[in-house]
């Protein structure tokens, strides 16, 4: 009799390509992953890693065990989802994968509550890239995941996922005190030529967005200066070394030397909850979604509109028969 739990661990390294990713996904240490494996070799006397420089490899025979381990896993969540509804109840596991700003930004609050008025439920929380959030969902490494997209990005949601609409994270433009555009009402587009940018790396969507708008309103960027944190970005803009394009979500208080003026139009980014349609019903999932769009809403919370008035999401919440299947926002097609 195969072991669930090595089957589930073969199948994160399956997911995650090694075994320390795995392990991050699974709240293991990557020895105890390695120990899970090579238990589940001697159970089925078949060699499943291969070493591969500092890496491993999945066997031919451990492809075929993982997309098993697949089948079996969904089978188990569809298990555990008709109990849970039968319970009425939140519980058990949920594990939640966020973006970094809305980890720092809107997640704490969140989990907080979820504790405090579900102690049955475990929620676990990992920070990662949006659109790989999207691609762990779908694989059944994770329950639930808090992903945006842009206008010029569409989050892609396949086969089998549904998602909710959190709410819309406005973005500033972000300079130094003295700058020209403090004393301005508005700034526009076509006004922002001649500028030195601080900016995230090249394939991040705040980077393409920066560099398309521009070549739009016909300037070639001037990144000067390039960083993963938008606290980082915001501190070199206050130093005067550049402007930014920030989001509000997550950023916090500006400080002393960067000042917030009005881009019009000014980029927004959607954040979207995502499930799987298996685990639609389970209420953990839709204590979660719910508890994501109240904290969105609040005043203390989510990114205000130009009015400074939170931004309320609508919509249909996981079970809902009118849930988005698998096709995006279709306000955004």
């Amino acid at each position: 009799m195969l072991d669930l739990s090595r089957l589930r661990a073969l199948h994160a390294v399956s997911v995650h390509g090694s075994v320390a990713g795995a392990a991050a996904a699974l709240g293991y240490t990557p020895s105890a992953v390695s120990q899970q494996i090579a238990k589940l070799e001697r159970e089925t006397r078949t060699t499943l890693l291969e070493r591969r420089g500092r890496g491993v490899a999945l066997t031919e025979e451990a492809r075929h065990l993982a997309d098993t381990a697949r089948q079996l896993l969904a089978i188990v969540e569809r298990a555990e989802t008709t109990l849970e509804e039968r319970r009425g109840q939140p519980s058990g596991l949920l594990t939640v994968a966020a973006f970094a700003s809305a980890a720092r930004g809107l997640l704490p609050g969140v989990l907080a509550e979820l504790a405090a008025r579900h102690p049955a439920l475990d929620v676990r929380l990992t920070e990662v890239d949006p659109h790989l959030s999207v691609d762990l969902v779908a694989r059944g490494v994770t329950d639930l995941a808090v992903a945006h997209d842009w206008d010029i990005a569409p989050l892609p949601a396949p086969e089998g996922i549904e998602q909710a609409v959190i709410g819309d994270d406005h973005c500033d433009l972000v300079v130094p005190a003295g700058h020209p555009f403090t004393g301005r009402t508005v700034i526009r587009r076509a006004d922002l030529g001649g500028e030195r940018w601080v900016c995230q790396p090249p394939g991040r969507v705040c980077h393409d967005w920066l560099v398309r708008t521009l070549r739009t309103a016909g300037f070639e960027p001037d990144i000067a200066h390039v960083a993963e944190e938008n606290h980082t970005i915001v501190a070199l803009v206050a130093a005067g070394l550049g402007v930014a394009v920030v989001p509000r979500l997550g950023t916090g208080a500006l400080p002393e030397g960067a000042v917030a003026v009005p881009l019009e139009p000014g980029p927004v980014r959607r954040l979207y909850a995502l499930w799987r349609t298996g685990a639609a019903r389970r209420p953990a999932i839709t204590a979660a979604v719910r508890t994501l769009r109240a904290h969105w809403a609040a005043p203390t919370g989510g990114a205000a509109r130009p009015d400074g008035a939170a931004t309320a999401p609508q919509g249909p919440l996981p079970g809902d028969c009118a849930s988005v299947r698998g096709t995006g926002d279709p306000a955004r097609q």
